[in-house]
């Protein structure tokens, strides 16, 4: 059964760290690309990161430096990890997963600078407070 379950987030004050998890099963892993989304009621939602089978990874700016995506071996857990977080980071976060249409490059491009996903999992929120 297709499942992408999302774990972590919660509060934390400006500087803080999270590590937000989802363990995926039910579709062919292999054939996708996984990565973050975030969204804030009223804006439209936003790619963080994101990993190609071959572990290749990209980030939004924002993400660049602070935030760290990654997978165990057996790519059933996506990880996010998030360091010096801000207040704008307050968002709802989804584990996402893509189909490769191409190559990993462009699947990764799409879920992060467009924000595209075929399979979402369910959010968890993320709260900064300064």
């Amino acid at each position: 059964q297709l499942h992408l379950a999302v774990s972590g987030g919660g509060s934390v004050q400006s500087g803080g760290s999270l590590r937000l998890s989802c363990e995926v099963g039910g579709f062919d892993r292999d054939a996708y690309c996984m990565g973050w989304i975030r969204q804030v009621p009223g804006k439209e939602r936003e790619g963080v990161a994101s990993i190609a089978d071959d572990r290749t990874v990209r980030y939004r700016d924002f993400a660049k430096g602070r935030f760290t995506i990654s997978q165990d071996n057996h790519k059933n857990t996506l990880h996010l990890q998030m360091r010096d977080l801000k207040s704008e980071d307050t968002a709802m976060y989804y584990c996402a997963a893509l189909r490769r249409s191409y190559d990993d490059g462009y699947c990764t491009g799409r879920l992060v600078d467009r924000g595209d996903f075929d399979y979402m999992g369910q959010g968890t929120q993320v709260t900064v407070s300064s």
